[in-house]
């Protein structure tokens, strides 16, 4: 997930941090931890300390016999709790996945480690080790895990259906958006593709990326990490041809759209599109709204270089000069005014 739109971002040390130990009910509880009721059931959100991920609860309340009598609340944590009778028909191995989320729930990273790496063989627990390594920064390690997991992919997030426990990573696609990402393939492949741009391995990268595509061709964040990847190589006129084909129906409705448009903007540039290109970056500076100072930034030192390259000389300055005057420290704006530092 090249999730480094404009600036490369590393993952790890961004993994978001939703951690709060206390009970929280309604939308009043502390920061990392809300109870939320809705019409399909109620929800239990809270960090898991140290890992950068988060997980909901859902408590299922269903009608008794009598009608309309919920049935009673089953505690966050006595979901995590086996019986006696449950634990001699439990494997081993779910045993030890099921010790590692109780031990993540009390905050005991190291403990949750060594447990879900000894159940690793269970999909659920290798891709859980795989974001708390992930977290550290064991890059190789991680890797491991994650490749462990695809080994068995219809069996991803079985465990944690069973459990009744919604897992979910989120990652920074910048440092002010975030993707969630669910013990599935896809979410698994995404980390593996940051992995591989991490280590500067862009063919690996890219292969999990084509898999991604196969899946959901429509998938913003997968055309995201493709446009992104492919403008590694603006000298491929074949890959900047697909990367305008792939993106061409992308509408400026999200964060992530105006990303991907600054990308379909690079590759008509590359393409030497220049009016296309500018069309498409005016489209992307179009919306402003939640939109992270840097994206937009970006946006506009674009266009404004094409306006310079195109003759366009006083209208690329006043662009320069808006830019400046956000951030002064802003790629080569400087120079290009003629303001020595």
């Amino acid at each position: 997930m090249p999730f480094r739109c404009w600036r490369r971002i590393r993952l790890a040390p961004g993994v978001t941090l939703n951690l709060s130990k206390s009970t929280a009910s309604l939308s009043l509880g502390p920061r990392g931890a809300k109870y939320t009721i809705s019409p399909r059931g109620n929800r239990a959100t809270a960090g898991l300390p140290g890992t950068g991920l988060f997980y909901t609860v859902h408590d299922r309340q269903r009608a008794g016999r009598g009608g309309g009598v919920p049935t009673p609340k089953v505690p966050q944590r006595d979901r995590l709790k086996l019986g006696f009778f449950q634990r001699l028909m439990t494997s081993a191995e779910e045993r030890r996945f099921i010790d590692g989320i109780r031990a993540l729930n009390d905050g005991d990273q190291d403990a949750a480690l060594a447990a879900l790496e000894e159940a690793r063989d269970l999909p659920d627990a290798a891709w859980m080790a795989g974001m708390i390594r992930l977290r550290r920064e064991e890059l190789d390690r991680a890797k491991a895990h994650f490749q462990q997991a695809l080994g068995r992919p219809d069996d991803l997030g079985k465990l944690f259906e069973k459990y009744e426990i919604a897992a979910q990573a989120s990652l920074p696609v910048t440092p002010d958006l975030f993707a969630h990402v669910l013990p599935r393939e896809r979410g698994t492949r995404l980390a593996l593709v940051e992995i591989a741009q991490l280590e500067g391995r862009h063919v690996d990268a890219l292969a999990h990326v084509e898999r991604l595509l196969e899946i959901d061709p429509s998938d913003p964040v997968v055309l995201l990490s493709f446009a992104e990847l492919a403008l590694d190589t603006p000298d491929d006129r074949a890959v900047m041809d697909r990367v305008v084909r792939a993106t061409a129906h992308v509408e400026n409705e999200t964060p992530v759209d105006t990303a991907i448009l600054l990308y379909r903007g690079k590759a008509l540039a590359a393409l030497g599109l220049a009016d296309a290109a500018i069309d498409v970056l005016t489209l992307a500076n179009r919306r402003r709204k939640d939109r992270p100072y840097a994206l937009l930034h970006q946006i506009r030192y674009d266009r404004a270089v094409l306006f310079h390259e195109t003759g366009q000389r006083a209208r690329a300055r006043r662009e320069f000069q808006r830019i400046y005057a956000a951030d002064p420290e802003f790629e080569d704006v400087p120079e290009r005014l003629g303001i020595t530092r």
